[in-house]
């Protein structure tokens, strides 16, 4: 955890929370799940270490990069950097545009369809079902 400065929390889950970090090696900005590891069982935690080599597997630029993993020993935890989505998750812009009264473009809301199928595509050519999906905004 010490090369990462951390920013903000993104989220939070029933046993992990994600952080927008910027890597002190490269000051580049990323996502950070931090997996707590202290209270699971084994079997909780063979599937953190499986969600990792899933992670490593998709290539597909509709679907968020892994960067790398690590164990904290300090924490109890395990790491897994991520691609940073700068332009947030979709539920993201949608409370924002209500909140303002706007409406996305027609043409936006195919981009995004289009985006999303794509994304699930890549998963399901690798026969990975998730339950969790987090629409995030590419451009």
């Amino acid at each position: 955890m010490n090369d990462f400065q951390i920013k903000s929390k993104l989220g939070e889950g029933a046993y992990s929370v994600v952080h927008k970090v910027i890597r002190n090696a490269d000051n580049q900005v990323y996502a950070l799940k931090k997996v707590k590891l202290l209270n699971l069982s084994e079997k909780e935690k063979l599937n953190a270490l499986n969600e990792i080599r899933i992670l490593a597997s998709i290539k597909s630029k509709f679907v968020a990069s892994y960067k790398e993993a690590f164990f904290d020993e300090n924490e109890q935890c395990l790491g897994i950097v991520m691609e940073y989505a700068e332009k947030g998750d979709l539920y993201q812009k949608i409370c924002e545009y209500k909140k303002s009264g706007i409406y996305f473009d027609e043409s936006d809301i195919w981009r995004i369809f289009i985006q999303m199928v794509k994304g699930l595509k890549a998963l399901h050519d690798l026969k990975i079902l998730h339950r969790d999906l987090k629409v995030i905004i590419f451009n």
